[in-house]
């Protein structure tokens, strides 16, 4: 049983996506039972129940990570999430490695047009 306050998924991955998030001080890690990280409403990485990493990028970001990384556009409850590529375990873990990557998904989300958030504000 999962409860709101703790991950689904491992805590070894949780950890390693929390040190990434944390390298960038102007983002703030979100979600309870599945982390993740948004600007201006545009979510651009998150960690899924499994512990798999995906992470919003450009068009031409997202080709050269898939070549370089010998990875794949993320899948998640079968669609293949256009804009999102899933980072390998071994890089997940190598912050350095992976930060610049990182900074290149946030600056893509902040090209974006900003959504509307859809939980009420607080009083």
């Amino acid at each position: 049983m999962n409860t709101r306050a703790q991950p689904d998924a491992p805590a070894d991955r949780v950890a390693a996506y929390d040190r990434l998030v944390a390298a960038v001080p102007e983002v703030e890690r979100k979600g309870a039972s599945m982390p993740y990280t948004s600007v201006n409403g545009n979510m651009f990485s998150y960690l899924d129940p499994a512990g798999s990493m995906a992470l919003r990028l450009s068009g031409p970001d997202r080709a050269t990570f898939i070549g370089r990384f010998s990875t794949r556009l993320h899948e998640a409850y079968g669609i293949v999430q256009q804009e999102y590529v899933s980072v390998p375990d071994g890089l997940l873990q190598d912050t350095e490695k992976l930060l610049p990557w990182f900074r290149s998904g946030l600056e893509y989300a902040l090209s974006l047009k900003p959504k509307p958030t859809t939980r009420p504000k607080k009083a």
